[in-house]
């Protein structure tokens, strides 16, 4: 079988209280249990959506990805994984207690190795730390460093803060030293409204400015010099959209040419950091409805070597069966497939 690498599929939490109890300590299960903790989902569209799961995805009673056998069955049989790494998103990210958000993390972390990666030599996983404590993010990434079925670091793209901010900075050192891209997924911690000048009315206004929080997010790591204080930082965006891509760089630069006097240390083109630094998982995919417009936006892009696929599992973002993108040149597919991840995630060729 030839290698293909899913970059984002996502294993759905039964429940707090039915899937995550056993990997509490003692003080969180009584909390859990006392306080009637569950459901910390972080859905940004309703579970019955088709967006949500196609039909044959979906088993009776639980949530779509919550199902090993299933998720088995779809990603690998179905969707042409050889392999695929999981991203749970789940409201740890999100709670304003630390050390409910620590405990949390912990669960899952703890859960997903467990009964996921412990089942299957295929499934790979992100670690996922509590950003909002950057000091308890750390104890949760040496906690697993030495296990190499961990590959990246988990984090969501509307957090507390933006994340070029230098109380970061100890993640992306331990995140460098151990070879862990940081994985930025859509998605909100609701600390602040999701558009720069308020809250929507509607989700599918907060489900396009999303791409917004990605902008904001690269422009932080970029100009707050990130990628100069950790050349070999590799930063995923995961779920964020691609079109985008080269009006944002072209801006980028022509701004940075203007005023570049106020950041010295980025000491040359956005655009070509980004390249460097930046990878995007293709799946949904925004381009173009024709081969041509697709090609151009990659020429546009100008690199071969930012393209990730992912299905983005059990969600149903793509017409018909194939995850894959229409109209992407052949090239293009077997690097996203395969040397790309290979070059972004290094972990993997650990377990290879």
């Amino acid at each position: 079988m030839a290698t293909r690498i899913d970059c984002d599929i996502h294993p759905a939490v039964g429940g707090t209280r039915t899937t995550l109890l056993p990997y509490l300590d003692d003080h969180w299960k009584e909390q859990v249990v006392s306080r009637a903790i569950d459901g910390l989902d972080l859905n940004s569209y309703p579970p019955n959506m088709p967006l949500s799961g196609r039909p044959d995805w979906r088993s009776k009673g639980s949530k779509p990805g919550s199902d090993l056998q299933m998720v088995q069955r779809g990603a690998f049989d179905q969707l042409g994984a050889s392999h695929a790494i999981c991203n749970v998103l789940y409201g740890a990210s999100a709670v304003y207690d630390p050390y409910m958000a620590l405990a949390f993390c912990k669960a899952i972390n703890d859960w997903i190795a467990a009964e996921w990666l412990s089942q299957d030599a295929r499934l790979r996983a992100s670690i996922l730390v509590p950003m909002q404590a950057p000091d308890l993010a750390l104890e949760e990434i040496e906690r697993h460093a030495s296990d190499n079925r961990f590959v990246s670091i988990l984090v969501l793209a509307q957090g507390e803060m933006l994340l070029g901010r230098r109380q970061f900075w100890p993640i992306y050192q331990l995140a460098e030293k151990y070879k862990l891209p940081l994985a930025i997924h859509a998605g909100s911690s609701y600390r602040q409204a999701p558009s720069s000048v308020g809250w929507p009315s509607h989700r599918y206004e907060y489900y396009l400015v999303e791409a917004h929080a990605f902008q904001a997010q690269i422009l932080s790591l970029v100009y707050e010099g990130v990628f100069g204080k950790f050349p070999e930082l590799k930063v995923v965006l995961m779920e964020s959209g691609v079109s985008w891509l080269p009006a944002f760089m072209w801006r980028a630069n022509k701004t940075w040419r203007g005023v570049r006097v106020e950041v010295p240390w980025v000491e040359r083109e956005p655009a070509s950091i980004i390249r460097d630094h930046i990878r995007v998982t293709m799946q949904p995919f925004d381009g173009p409805p024709d081969a041509r417009g697709v090609a151009d936006v990659i020429d546009q892009i100008g690199s071969e070597k930012m393209f990730l696929f992912a299905s983005d599992y059990p969600h149903w973002q793509f017409d018909g069966d194939d995850p894959m993108p229409p109209h992407l040149p052949p090239h293009i597919v077997s690097r996203m497939c395969a040397d790309n991840p290979l070059e972004t995630f290094p972990r993997l060729k650990l377990n290879a």
